[in-house]
């Protein structure tokens, strides 16, 4: 049984890569996950150094310790508490870590700005990262602000950050734009080697007690796979670009789908930060029993084999699929 597959220029030994998380934060803790049979992992954020604390003051209440995969809020800097001595902890571990493990290691890195902070995704290629996944999350509150601008703030910086290293970088993508096809055909023509479906922000609450704002976990479960399906079967073999599935990946069937859609690879962090690193065993077992059970021989048969790729006339198929799931709940 062939389990392999490739993502961006990564030869995978199968698609489960861990997304990153607490359980992607240490030499050790990768190592667990290694010996579980994750085919990659994706380490815990590096954050963007300064960030304007006045135009991102509401951004902040509504997103601070944003990041996605459920990385959990005591591993996240408040805004502007990143310092030199923090980057460079985090640049050593990297080099352990690579130092430690035989898969790849995805370097992590979050910002909001084509600032001085992307001289930092050099130093995670010299650290011996194998690609660079790059989380831009701006919630822009100016009335003002018109929406090519927030699109090309983020085109902008992958720009830099592609041109600032030779090593793919993946852009970890919302599905808030308007226009979300077009975004992800702009983030590529900007030098993303990868898309990333999709961004999971934290819960945002207020503590009625304190009357205070508050930030939770957002962990995730497999109800919260449908957009993440929507999203790579339509943009499957669209872009010149590898496409991953991260929100809602819990159990073999998840991955199933997602690959089926047209997702190169998967990620996972909230089944594993419920279940334990062994869960991806348990995975990739399940999985292997399916596919002998079904007579597919290779994970490669199955990427992007029921996508939108395989219908004549795409807005008709999403219209009518529409129109027959509302039809059917009614009777």
């Amino acid at each position: 049984m062939n389990l392999q597959t490739k993502y961006m220029n990564l030869d995978l030994k199968n698609p489960i890569i861990a997304g990153a998380s607490p359980l992607t934060t240490s030499v050790e803790s990768i190592l667990r996950l290694e010996d579980a049979g994750a085919a990659a992992v994706v380490m815990h954020s590096l954050f963007e150094e300064q960030i304007n604390h006045e135009s991102l003051a509401l951004d902040h209440f509504l997103y601070a310790n944003n990041e996605s995969y459920a990385e959990a809020l005591d591993f996240l800097p408040e805004t502007g508490s990143f310092n030199n001595i923090d980057a460079q902890q985090h640049i050593d571990e990297l080099s352990r870590i690579k130092k430690s493990v035989d898969i790849p290691v995805i370097a992590s890195i979050n910002g909001v700005s084509s600032g001085g902070w992307i001289k930092y995704v050099k130093r995670f290629e010299e650290a011996g990262a194998d690609a660079i996944e790059l989380n831009i999350t701006y919630i822009p509150t100016d009335l003002n602000m018109k929406p090519d601008a927030v699109e090309q703030l983020y085109v902008d910086v992958v720009k830099d950050v592609c041109s600032s290293c030779s090593l793919p970088v993946s852009v970890k993508m919302n599905p808030y734009f308007s226009a979300p096809a077009n975004m992800a055909y702009q983030l590529v023509e900007a030098g993303a080697s990868g898309l990333v479906l999709f961004d999971n922000p934290v819960r945002v609450d207020i503590d009625l007690e304190n009357l205070s704002p508050i930030q939770r976990a957002n962990l995730t479960y497999s109800s919260r796979l449908s957009e993440t399906l929507r999203w790579n079967s339509i943009l499957y073999n669209k872009l010149d670009a590898s496409l991953c599935a991260s929100t809602g990946v819990h159990e073999y069937e998840d991955v199933l789908k997602a690959l089926m859609s047209g997702a190169n690879a998967v990620q996972m962090a909230s089944a594993l930060l419920q279940d334990g690193e062994g869960h991806i065993t348990r995975v990739l077992q399940d999985l292997e029993r399916w596919m002998e059970e079904k007579e597919y021989s290779s994970v490669e048969q199955m990427i992007g084999s029921i996508s939108l790729e395989h219908t004549s006339n795409r807005d008709a198929y999403e219209r009518s699929s529409y129109m027959q799931a509302l039809q059917s709940y009614k009777r």
